[in-house]
């Protein structure tokens, strides 16, 4: 069923925008200053003696593996919320920075309208996607991998969240002329055959069935992969999955999410899932389908997710669970759960806390968790 919300009318919710832009403005156009001078890093700058895959593989390594201190030899054991700083994570940053630099220069792009970030961010989508000598294959077989264990696992997915703002770019500078054509069907090329993967293979079919965060990204990605394709069928899938699975098999009663909160990071996790669902209705929404105002029969929905995290986000001290294990301190920053969420509910309380939290950070763990850090270009 629909809630009965009216949310913001038209005008202030172009308004509240305009504030975000303006809060925005400056550092977009920094980031995107910087990145005008960079040069392409893709999967292929650095390989692991320890992945399976070739040059062109994506590899990483389970977070929260690490050797066995009584046999160098043996298979790694488990230590959960304790990430390993020995893991090979180039691949991971290498991703990362290329989904900063397309988002920036994306951003700076819809602000100014000057081609010559399309230009650039054109130089590293053909690196990525297109190129022979450096492309990434369309496939994450050696994602997360633990040593002794596997080489790869489905849990790997949610590595390519940071591709997301990539795709997302692409469809904001995809339209100037700056933007060639073999550009662009090279790059949806790259993104349909990668749906293919994660919607066929055991890997993605295993995390797309995942009961917590992992099952919300899966939907999240092949949300805004399939957008970028132009594919409806996925697009519908995802809709009725976000109704009929996510929302009634996560979210309690109350707003918040049982499995996130029994992890070793509580409060990290449970603001990570409905910031990962915030964005599925942000991509999914239609004014036929609106997953804003969708309650299930017991009334979950995306806003009672928000409300129930709210407070938390205003003011972490009367967080009544345990403290993560590690990061703790470092959360919240500028959540989009909280923009997306006040934009689409006429909620000003929670732009207002949005506003005076960390745009711009730069802890890594922070950043690998917060795979929309340009919001712009969902606007």
């Amino acid at each position: 069923m629909l809630l009965g919300l009216v949310g913001m009318d038209v005008c202030a919710q172009a308004r509240l925008r305009q504030e975000a832009t303006e809060v925005l403005r400056s550092q977009v156009l920094q980031e995107a200053a910087w990145a005008l001078g960079e040069a392409p890093v893709t999967v292929t700058a650095e390989r692991s003696p320890r992945s399976a895959g070739g040059i062109h593989d994506f590899y990483s390594e389970g977070d929260y593996w690490w050797p066995d201190s009584t046999d160098a030899k043996a298979p790694y054991v488990r230590r959960d919320g304790m990430t390993n700083p020995d893991n090979f994570t180039a691949h991971r940053r290498a991703m990362i920075r290329f989904s900063t630099i397309v988002g920036a220069l994306a951003s700076a792009y819809k602000i100014t309208g000057d081609a010559r970030y399309v230009q650039q961010a054109r130089v590293h989508l053909r690196a990525w996607f297109i190129d022979p000598a450096t492309r990434m294959a369309p496939h994450l077989l050696y994602a997360q991998a633990i040593q002794g264990h596997a080489t790869g696992r489905g849990i790997g997915i949610i590595d390519t969240i940071h591709l997301m703002e990539v795709a997302q770019g692409v469809m904001v500078m995809m339209r100037d002329k700056a933007f060639d054509a073999a550009t662009r069907e090279g790059v949806i090329a790259w993104f349909k055959a990668y749906l293919v993967w994660l919607t066929t293979h055991a890997y993605g079919k295993e995390e797309m069935e995942a009961k917590n965060n992992h099952g919300t990204c899966w939907v999240m990605q092949v949300a805004s992969f399939a957008r970028l394709t132009g594919d409806e069928r996925l697009l519908r899938f995802c809709r009725e999955r976000f109704k009929t699975v996510l929302l009634p098999g996560q979210m309690e009663v109350d707003g918040s999410f049982s499995l996130e909160l029994k992890r070793t990071k509580p409060y990290g996790y449970s603001i990570f899932n409905p910031d990962a669902m915030v964005m599925i209705c942000q991509i999914l929404s239609t004014s036929k389908d609106d997953l804003w105002r969708y309650q299930t029969a017991d009334g979950r929905s995306i806003g009672k997710g928000i409300a129930f995290l709210y407070p938390y986000l205003r003011d972490k001290q009367t967080w009544p669970y345990t403290p993560d294990v590690m990061y703790f301190d470092q959360w919240p920053v500028a959540q989009p759960a909280l923009l997306f969420g006040a934009l689409a509910l006429g909620e000003k309380g929670w732009f207002d806390v949005w506003r005076g939290l960390e745009h711009a950070p730069k802890e890594e763990e922070v950043v690998r968790n917060l795979p929309v850090r340009h919001p712009l270009l969902w606007f």
